[in-house]
């Protein structure tokens, strides 16, 4: 029975990444806005799915829009450093991640914050969605915005969606199979994770005498057949290490014979009892991994204590979800729109739109830009991709593309976006799509347009939108960047016009992804830039070059790590510039931070000499 009803400029249904990056971005633009979310954190896939080692979006240039200021949230309140794991070039505290985002919320009076709550029920009128009822509660909004996990609204509202695979004749997608195959029928959609978290609990024991850590049990239907050999390859330590952050903790999120879960993953979407009963059997699996990691490496290692707000603490709130229901949206972002163009470094701007017909010739339509490899997981499978990874600053990255504005919008309800995992993409283009800093940034445009619709009083599909891409590259506190360029940090003083200049004439976007500004090789009056040399150490040593993006360094100085040798990667335009020119075999003074566990060092600057 509803016992009251909210009314909001806009209500977003779900906390998760996108979900909660749009409520902020919503109300800092000024609308009256509501966020209800199933878990007492916020975040998604970063906080609550205990995802603490995010991946994509990782170059400075990149690290813009409410993505970028997180991470000089973490750099601020995680006073050891992000440089933790070998997985991510940011690992923390999924606990810190909540408070930020938590902080955020609480900050703006125009934002209500619900959490404990799931929709039970979307209102219509026509062809538009107007309110969600809860247990006890309904919201009626001028715009509604899903970020739930599994894309629950649109099952709710009617709304159509895609879930599953599409075969190669649907988009004509490279990597799409040509029919239906014991995979497909098997793995409708990728497999989700339950994260755990483990603990070191040496030095625990070391200073208390205790024996051991606590016995992990097994869950039912343990199996250690299914866990044998995850680390070969590897090794235990290095292993461990991938999603390392601080206090001796390690995030398993683990796919060779590891914690993937996907029995049955079509149970998700059938019914909440199946859902519940997915959900039980996938931390089982994890509890069982952790299980097996203990029995094989010894009790050294358990559960850790006082991670998540429930119990066991060691548990993420949910499963890591790498798709979800999915919008058939006005555009859908297909394979070919995430692969680099031919001979180049970047995928084309998306300029495909069938929606704001007017400007749909003369702009291009993206809003978010993401870059990370396409990542598809099947447990036990090896499914071939499409390669889009480039050698850039010393290492691996992916070829950055963009996300189209109208990707979110309904092909025929109005009223309603989305902004998470559950946007208007394929299967296939879907492992790339749903890395966690894109999504923030999907979120982050999906909350910039519903408050400007209601500013305009119109649909988001009649939303002009230069206007929305305008007001996501001058946003006062999180201005994001919209056109992935390599060499254009977001502290560049011609960022804003090679930006403007890109959307307005998409045609001559460069395949380098590097735009004609003046090289910047120094930011003398940069504080984002002394801070990064600030936080930094100096290091000497001997430069080698073993391939055109691979570079070894062997240290003199300090002498604390004489002779060690390091790979040198970085994630600065200027720097990458001047390590593919810097002389073979020749001493380098270099100011950085070193990864014990990547075995890297991260160079913010470089002297010769």
């Amino acid at each position: 029975m509803v016992n009251q009803t909210y009314t909001a400029d806009v209500l977003v249904v779900g906390g998760g990444t996108g979900g909660t990056a749009a409520a902020i971005q919503a109300a800092r633009r000024g609308a009256k806005t509501i966020l209800v979310s199933e878990f007492s954190w916020l975040g998604g896939m970063l906080t609550s799915a205990g995802v603490s080692a995010p991946d994509g979006n990782e170059l400075e240039a990149f690290q813009t829009g409410l993505w970028g200021v997180f991470l000089q949230e973490l750099r601020q309140r995680q006073p050891s450093g992000l440089d933790n794991s070998w997985v991510s070039f940011f690992s923390y505290d999924p606990r810190i991640g909540a408070e930020i985002f938590a902080d955020w919320v609480q900050e703006l009076p125009n934002l209500h914050w619900i959490s404990g709550q799931v929709p039970i029920e979307v209102f219509r009128q026509g062809d538009s969605i107007t309110g969600v009822r809860f247990a006890d509660f309904a919201v009626t909004a001028k715009i509604i915005l899903d970020g739930t996990e599994l894309g629950d609204l649109l099952a709710l509202g009617e709304i159509p969606y895609r879930w599953g695979w599409e075969l190669q004749s649907e988009w004509g997608e490279p990597s799409a199979p040509v029919s239906f195959n014991s995979l497909t029928e098997r793995y409708p959609v990728q497999a989700p994770t339950y994260v755990v978290i483990m603990q070191d609990f040496g030095e625990l024991m070391s200073t208390t005498g205790a024996a051991a850590a606590p016995e992990i049990p097994p869950a039912p239907n343990y199996d250690p057949s299914q866990f044998t050999g995850a680390w070969d390859g590897y090794g235990a330590e290095t292993f461990l290490n991938y999603g390392r952050f601080p206090g001796g903790r390690f995030m398993i999120n683990w796919p060779i014979c590891g914690n993937d879960y996907g029995e049955g993953v079509g149970r998700l979407i059938e019914s909440d009892v199946t859902r519940g009963e997915f959900i039980q059997e996938s931390r089982w699996h994890s509890q069982n991994f952790a299980h097996f990691i203990q029995n094989q490496l010894g009790r050294r290692y358990g559960l850790a204590k006082k991670v998540f707000p429930h119990t066991p603490t060691a548990f993420a709130l949910h499963p890591y979800y790498r798709e979800s229901r999915r919008l058939v949206g006005l555009t859908t972002v297909r394979e070919q729109d995430i692969l680099p163009v031919a001979g180049g470094r970047v995928a084309s701007i998306f300029n495909d739109a069938s929606v704001c017909v007017n400007e749909a010739s003369l702009i291009g339509e993206a809003i978010a830009v993401g870059n990370y490899a396409n990542d598809h997981h099947y447990p036990g499978v090896q499914f071939p991709l499409q390669p889009k990874s480039i050698r850039w600053g010393g290492r691996w990255t992916g070829t950055p593309f963009t996300i189209p504005y109208s990707c979110l919008i309904p092909a025929t309800t109005d009223g309603f976006l989305v902004c998470e995992k559950n946007i208007s993409v394929s299967h296939i283009a879907n492992g790339a799509t749903r890395l966690q800093p894109v999504v923030m940034a999907i979120g982050q445009a999906a909350g910039m347009a519903a408050a400007i619709c209601v500013d305009l009083n119109c649909q988001p599909r009649d939303l002009p939108v230069k206007t929305l891409q305008t007001a996501l590259l001058k946003d006062n506190r999180s201005k994001a960047a919209i056109i992935p360029l390599f060499n254009l940090p977001p502290n560049h003083s011609d960022w804003l016009h090679w930006q403007l200049y890109y959307l307005n004439n998409p045609q001559a976007y460069p395949a380098s992804g590097d735009c004609p500004c003046q090289s910047w090789n120094e930011y003398p009056d940069s504080a984002f830039d002394k801070a990064l040399i600030w936080e930094s150490n100096c290091f000497k040593g001997i430069f080698y070059r073993l391939d055109r993006q691979e570079y070894r360094f062997t240290v003199t100085a300090p002498a604390a790590y004489q002779g060690q040798n390091w790979q040198l990667v970085t994630l600065r335009s200027h720097i990458d510039e001047q390590l593919r020119a810097y002389p073979h075999e020749q001493l380098v003074t270099l100011w950085g931070r070193h990864n014990h566990f990547g075995n890297w060092l991260l160079v913010e600057h470089l002297n010769g000499g």
